[in-house]
């Protein structure tokens, strides 16, 4: 835990030297819950965004079989899909309202439904006509995200940071509308590392700049995992942890919201809490 104090300090230096080296306006304060937010002022209705993919390769995905793993493609009024619907809200309100564009989602530890909650939120979002939206695997200890689309190995992140792949070579879109995906491919033992390296930051840099409508998700790993959150912290608008019902005890639940709340903490999705495993509330 000593370990994620000392980069969570190193963290939020790096954030304030990035945010006052940069043009853009001064942020508002940080918050500690999303109680503390002032309610959202949403923007008027934009046009509906179309996208033509030339060389983003486009994927079928069997819906029946993604269901079965917890990934709902289709928009079916079923209480699954209305719960990630009423995420989607949450989060694009205080997105909104604060002009962020980048969201990384953790969980205290593993399991607890990160990732799947990453991808329907991702899937959830591209479905409103006014942005699109890249869903970026971050765990690079343990990428996951390309195998709920392909059943081959997939370009990723890792061929972008070791061999210089160029990012659109690697990107894909399952069949959503807006929704494009950047996977990992192959794992990384020194991910901390990674993830503040130079390479890395080019790459944020790239996927914040291709698009100015574009919602970014990033899937990271487990905060306890390690440092890794941390250390990429410096390099996202906000942050959402997921947390599995019953499976977190109240003194890592606080560790976990002392941690984020000095990075713009959006939220907390309890996840696992029904019979049939949706996301079950947003605090």
């Amino acid at each position: 835990m000593e370990r994620l104090k000392r980069a969570m300090d190193r963290a939020r230096a790096e954030r304030q030297a990035a945010l006052s080296g940069s043009a853009a306006p001064q942020r508002q304060d940080k918050i500690a819950t999303v109680s503390r937010l002032e309610p959202a002022q949403p923007k008027p209705p934009a046009t509906d965004v179309k996208v033509d993919y030339t060389r983003t390769a486009t994927v079928r995905i069997d819906a029946d079989e993604l269901r079965e793993r917890r990934i709902f493609l289709s928009d079916g009024l079923d209480p699954v899909t209305d719960a990630y619907k009423v995420l989607r809200t949450h989060v694009l309100q205080r997105m909104r309202a604060n002009g962020w564009r980048t969201l990384a989602v953790t969980s205290p530890g593993v399991g607890e439904g990160k990732t799947i909650t990453s991808i329907n939120l991702a899937i959830s979002l591209a479905r409103e006509v006014n942005q699109t939206v890249l869903l970026v695997d971050l765990d690079l200890r343990r990428p996951s995200i390309g195998r709920y689309f392909s059943e081959g190995p997939t370009l990723g992140i890792s061929d972008y940071l070791t061999h210089g792949t160029d990012l659109a070579d690697m990107l894909i879109n399952p069949g959503v509308d807006r929704l494009v995906i950047l996977p990992g491919h192959d794992s990384f033992t020194h991910s901390s590392e990674m993830l503040s390296s130079p390479r890395v930051v080019q790459l944020v840099s790239e996927l914040k700049g291709r698009y100015e409508d574009r919602l970014i998700l990033f899937d990271m790993p487990p905060l306890f995992a390690g440092d890794d959150v941390i250390a990429f912290l410096p390099y996202v608008d906000a942050v959402m942890l997921v947390v599995e019902d019953g499976k977190v005890s109240k003194a890592e639940l606080e560790q976990a919201d002392h941690l984020l709340s000095q990075n713009n903490l959006i939220g907390m999705v309890l996840n696992k809490a029904e019979p049939l495993g949706e996301p079950a509330g947003y605090y």
